[in-house]
């Protein structure tokens, strides 16, 4: 398959584009894709928050149970003093001590769980503060990843649409070229690739032995020469200008 040397960089422009196109598949953002993962990471950080903040809320409840049980125990412990200080039946007197020292024994519980309450909501507060700040910072990091997701969205959109340049590359082409490169392309998924560093196949990335790789080199400037491994059409360029 014959081609000038001034069109061999264009068939490979085009098998390159036409390659990195995937098939048509849609180019993934990597800013959008980092965006996503951010964001992902983010909900996680605001489930964990949430969770905190309800241990804190739940954990404030079982204080204020705490408080109005002790202040209904301390109302019980002076009723009882003073209904003391008026009872004069023994039997009378007897329950209402047995009252009172229940009280003041489980008045002295709740002040132990209390205190307990307290040293807890404390952690939970320190610990709500810490996942608060993961947040904020989360926050401010997914801002500016949104920002750069926007941009590279942006600035993908504003691109010169790759099927008019492929479009360009293919008028440039013979018919002849352009039928045996979409042929192998079908065949192989690549079409034609640069003969890397003179021995090596673009296309299936197989280094050639001496004998092929002297044939390869042996053809006419203006020849094609075909990947003995997977049929691929190999542009030569000067070692100079080699990609390898």
């Amino acid at each position: 398959m014959k081609l000038s040397q001034e069109l061999q960089p264009v068939l490979l422009e085009l098998a390159n584009l036409e390659r990195s196109q995937g098939h048509g598949a849609e180019k993934e953002i990597p800013e959008q894709a980092e965006y996503d993962k951010a964001k992902e990471e983010h909900k996680r950080l605001l489930d964990a928050s949430g969770s905190a903040q309800m241990a804190v809320d739940d954990m404030e409840t079982e204080i204020l149970r705490i408080q109005a049980d002790e202040r209904k125990l301390r109302q019980r412990e002076r009723d009882d003093k003073r209904q003391l200080g008026a009872a004069v039946d023994p039997e009378t007197r007897k329950d209402l001590e047995h009252d009172l020292y229940a009280a003041k024994s489980r008045i002295a519980d709740l002040m132990s769980e209390l205190q307990e309450a307290h040293n807890e909501v404390h952690a939970l507060r320190s610990n709500l503060d810490v996942h608060g700040a993961r947040v904020s910072d989360s926050e401010r990091k997914l801002e500016k990843l949104r920002r750069a997701a926007e941009a590279a969205k942006e600035a993908a959109a504003n691109q010169e649409d790759p099927a008019v340049r492929i479009g360009e590359l293919r008028d440039q082409l013979p018919a002849g070229v352009l039928s045996e490169y979409d042929t192998q392309r079908e065949e192989n998924g690549v079409g034609a690739a640069q003969f890397k560093a003179n021995r090596a196949c673009g296309g299936c990335f197989i280094q050639l032995p001496p004998a092929e790789r002297a044939e390869v080199l042996g053809e006419p400037e203006d020849e094609l020469p075909t990947c003995p491994n997977c049929g691929t059409l190999l542009v030569r360029v000067n070692p100079a200008t080699d990609e390898a």
